[in-house]
């Protein structure tokens, strides 16, 4: 079994993507044959390519919401960073906090936005009670929150630009939920798009809200000891009969990021009704994990040690993984969120 320090390798610091290519579709691709191991490169509106008529193509149509806030305490006018990580009921949120806190300390933030910390979860958040709910209070931090942009994107200011680049094109206004965007998903533009059902693939939403469970650091030696946080995910009826249809038939399950991977991984086909579903999945993917119904994987270059690296590898072998990635850094490649992309197929 390996054990987490397997999944280190070095990166240096250039290849770290500090912002997106324009147009979206013009990043890099990498191509890994997950049988045999074999590599080709293109760019990613090539990706069509490689697509056949009746595969079924998963995407995350979940919406990334301003999640970082800044606030001040009430009695002292302290500056206090809240991050938003999980909907917990109408105006309670699981949230991490940065700066000294106590229960029943009272946050105020813009536009009349306040909340009050009712309880201490002990396992470094809190749960903060806001004094707004629904869309009143997606309006209130939608004008004063940050997209909350992973620790190695480096700003001095958060560019405004960022509240649409780190948002994929297919996102569902009805689906907002996210913390951090599903970045494979990046890569597409709705032209892509267009193209891709032209060809005759079935492109089908999934919506899985992506939580801190997805970039927790894994901090145990052996990954039988990781535990992920659950996250909420959501699958319609009518994607699942297509899924099952495309079982039935051979073809192909295409999943867009780790994200809809992991969800459809948490379902049993076979015995799902079909009917709207929705759950919370805590599922740890790592090598020696058997695929029930994800036949390739659309994804971008993970961090060292991560169990999004370890996902891939599992799904592709981690020979053929640690192969693509020492390929991908000789090619200079662009790594993590805003980054290039890899088909494995």
């Amino acid at each position: 079994m390996y054990k987490v320090e397997d999944f280190n390798y070095n990166l240096p610091l250039e290849f770290i993507a500090q912002k997106p290519v324009r147009p979206r579709d013009t990043s890099r691709l990498l191509l890994l044959n997950k049988r045999n191991g074999d590599i080709g490169h293109g760019i990613f509106f090539n990706i069509i390519d490689y697509l056949n008529e009746g595969d079924v193509l998963i995407l995350n149509n979940s919406k990334v919401f301003p999640a970082r806030l800044i606030g001040h305490k009430k009695e002292s006018g302290g500056v206090i960073e809240v991050f938003l990580h999980q909907k917990k009921n109408k105006n309670s949120w699981e949230c991490l906090l940065r700066g000294r806190v106590k229960l029943g300390l009272i946050i105020e933030f813009p536009g009349g936005l306040s909340a009050e910390l009712i309880k201490n979860n002990n396992n470094g958040t809190w749960l903060a009670q806001f004094n707004l709910s629904g869309e009143h209070f997606f309006k209130a931090i939608n004008k004063f929150g940050q997209v909350p942009l992973p620790p190695y994107i480096k700003r001095e200011k958060q560019n405004k630009k960022d509240k649409k680049s780190y948002q994929t094109v297919f996102a569902d206004s009805h689906k907002i939920g996210s913390v951090a965007a599903p970045t494979a998903g990046l890569h597409f533009t709705k032209s892509l798009l267009k193209k891709i059902q032209n060809k005759g693939v079935v492109i089908c939403y999934i919506t899985l809200h992506v939580g801190l469970g997805t970039f927790a650091p894994v901090k145990t030696k052996k990954i039988k000891e990781h535990k992920m946080h659950s996250e909420f995910a959501e699958i319609k009826k009518r994607t699942i009969e297509k899924i099952k249809a495309a079982q039935e038939s051979g073809r192909r399950i295409i999943a867009v990021g780790t994200t809809s991977c992991r969800t459809l991984e948490s379902i049993n086909f076979a015995n799902i009704p079909n009917q709207d579903n929705s759950f919370w999945t805590d599922i740890f993917i790592y090598p020696g994990y058997k695929f029930k119904n994800v036949d390739a994987l659309i994804t971008n270059f993970h961090l060292p040690k991560s169990t999004l690296l370890m996902l891939v590898s599992a799904l592709a072998s981690k020979k053929h993984i640690d192969k693509a990635y020492h390929e991908a850094i000789n090619e200079e490649y662009r790594f993590f969120s805003y980054g290039d992309a890899m088909f494995i197929y």
